[in-house]
């Protein structure tokens, strides 16, 4: 690693709150919901708008950049805000005004961490883009490097106008993925790795995950927990016990990240903060 991408990482772990536990409860993100198509089917996940449910996935409504912008003029003045952040409630990538966001924030917040989470699968296709518009940070969820678990999780992938189902897609997928981490860890794009922990399905593999994923230049992970929806809703939701035992074994090959908050795709303030974390208001006939 440069020492380049050495200060740059160090500048991230300092600054933005869903990579460094101390401040975590301390600055704020905004989270932008302006991605609501996504391009790959988890057997985890559940889209939709509204304002009861506290989880990914979820948002009140689907922004245009020119709200975006307004909303991050009015939020910064108001609380201590580091990090401007698209995490759905689709894929960041498979929607084009992302990378047109981060496009105008760059030009009006230079002083802003600008951070994307995405499926990965689409990143090769746009690596050159994403480092032009200034992202800083990315996440990309990884829940499986072996294919007969791989299918268990993921349904259906579309790719380059085709859908690709089973194992077939599953390789696509995970290809691109940890292509994905590597392109962007040489461009010294700091990669976060988060892994859903789905138990009896991925329990005992995550940190399979973990030494790959290090291997391919990922600076973190954060393994989080599942939450019971879709195909996996009679599940239970993984215990204490558990995730700390994954952490655990995780961290022997790659830092954890363990405050995430699981936040909505609308969420902005401090994380975890109860009186300064928040999320937009449900708009009337909001819908994908």
């Amino acid at each position: 690693m440069s020492d380049e991408m050495i200060n740059n990482f160090s500048h991230i772990t300092k600054s933005h709150p869903c990579f460094n536990e101390k401040i975590h409860d301390k600055v704020g993100r905004i989270h932008i919901p302006i991605a609501p198509n996504c391009n790959i089917q988890c057997g985890f996940c559940t889209r939709k708008i509204n304002d009861q449910e506290d989880r990914p996935g979820v948002s009140s409504q689907i922004m245009t950049v020119d709200d975006a912008i307004e909303h991050i003029r009015q939020t910064t003045t108001k609380m201590p805000i580091n990090v401007v952040g698209v995490a759905g409630p689709g894929d960041s990538l498979f929607n084009s005004n992302t990378l047109e966001l981060f496009k105008r924030v760059k030009k009006e917040f230079p002083d802003l961490i600008l951070c994307m989470s995405t499926n990965g699968l689409l990143v090769p296709d746009y690596i050159d883009e994403i480092v032009e518009s200034g992202v800083k940070t990315v996440t990309i969820t990884i829940n499986a490097i072996d294919p007969d678990i791989g299918v268990k999780i993921y349904d259906d992938i579309q790719y380059h106008g085709k859908c690709y189902h089973g194992r077939e897609g599953f390789e696509i997928l995970l290809e691109n993925q940890l292509k994905a981490v590597e392109l962007l860890s040489q461009r010294g794009i700091v990669v976060k790795v988060n892994s859903v922990l789905i138990p009896t399905v991925n329990d005992k593999h995550i940190v399979e995950i973990a030494k790959v994923v290090r291997g391919k230049g990922a600076s973190i992970m954060n393994v989080i927990p599942l939450i019971p929806l879709n195909k996996f809703k009679d599940l239970e939701k993984p215990g204490c016990g558990l995730l700390s035992t994954v952490r655990q074994d995780v961290e022997e090959y790659i830092p954890v990240f363990r405050a995430c908050s699981q936040c909505r795709a609308d969420a902005f303030g401090i994380p975890g903060h109860k009186q300064h974390d928040y999320s937009l208001e449900l708009v009337p006939n909001s819908h994908y």
